[in-house]
């Protein structure tokens, strides 16, 4: 009896696979002369390519209502949300609620609608920090944006410090340091990865730690983290050193040639980068007659004027040497 039962349930499976096969078939050609069926995505048919019958028709259209001609103007348009950022300790996905106390329609809500919006804003902001490595995230990463923004570092320095700081957090380097000393170090870092440096002390101005707190995080992070730091090269402090005196491209291009020539005669070793940048970008406006003050120089690259002094000297001799041969 069970062998007859088995035998009936596998003939009746086969059954019902080869009427689903037979119906995929009979969806993939035309009813009335089987022709092949095509998708008609303008009007929103299907039709036959042979007879041209209409198969079926108000067919939802599950695509964009709107074109784009490159990947940057498709990545603009879509309607998927923010990208995903190491910016943020949550990476973006979570939910904020908006500080405005208004609805859909841009009308202010009632007192008792703002006393239940200001009681939502504050569990979803406890729900978005878990546990206490999230708490920590979120300081430290507010902390970077906070100083890139008043260093003018780019978006992709920021990044670059927020992945650096959360694998100083992964590997367990915060014990002992400040939440503010590595994330000042990690962004310290970042911007002489990317190639845009600060200099300590314009990095130590805007952090809320010493200069010396700093320096030793800094060092610690990159030997633990195994980070591979190039030397600043004193040629990149100089576009912005150029642009904030109102300098000339000429005068720009100078204070480059004054670098190289230090640079092939080896008196850059061992000096301050942010020196010889400074040092060079104040010869090169005496030398193209666009006269700044070792004042101005100073204020602009946070460098004593006695360095620049030191430094300008020192450009200017080995110019001189090259010129003699």
């Amino acid at each position: 009896m069970s062998e007859n039962l088995r035998t009936y349930t596998t003939e009746h499976a086969d059954d019902e696979n080869q009427a689903e096969s037979e119906s995929e078939k009979e969806e993939l050609h035309c009813p009335e002369c089987g022709g092949q069926l095509a998708s008609d995505t303008e009007h929103g048919e299907t039709v036959c390519v042979d007879c041209g019958l209409v198969v079926e028709e108000d067919e939802i259209d599950r695509g964009p209502e709107w074109r784009a001609f490159d990947s940057k103007e498709k990545d603009n348009k879509s309607r998927v949300g923010a990208p995903t950022t190491n910016m943020m300790h949550d990476k973006g996905l979570s939910t904020n609620i908006g500080w405005q106390d208004k609805d859909a329609y841009g009308k202010s809500l009632s007192s008792r609608q703002r006393e239940k919006m200001q009681r939502l804003r504050t569990w979803n902001e406890r729900f978005r920090t878990r546990d206490s490595k999230e708490r920590n995230l979120k300081q430290a990463l507010g902390e970077i944006d906070r100083m890139a923004s008043a260093l003018g570092l780019p978006d992709n320095v920021r990044e670059t410090a927020s992945v650096i700081y959360r694998r100083a957090l992964d590997e367990d380097l915060l014990p002992g340091r400040s939440i503010e000393g590595v994330s000042t170090a990690s962004l310290y870092a970042a911007a002489r990865q990317a190639g845009t440096p600060r200099s300590l002390d314009e990095i130590a101005a805007v952090s809320r730690v010493e200069k010396d707190e700093i320096a030793r995080t800094y060092r610690y992070v990159v030997r633990e983290l195994k980070l591979e730091i190039q030397p600043a090269d004193p040629e990149s402090y100089v576009p912005r050193f150029a642009s904030d005196l109102g300098l000339s491209d000429e005068a720009e291009r100078r204070a480059r040639s004054l670098l190289d020539t230090a640079k092939s005669q080896g008196i850059h070793s061992g000096k301050s980068p942010v020196g010889l940048a400074a040092a060079a970008v104040y010869a090169a406006s005496l030398l193209v007659n666009e006269k700044v003050t070792q004042s101005d120089v100073s204020d602009v690259a946070n460098i004593s004027e006695v360095t620049i002094r030191n430094r300008y000297h020192e450009l200017l001799e080995a110019e001189d040497g090259v010129a003699l041969n």
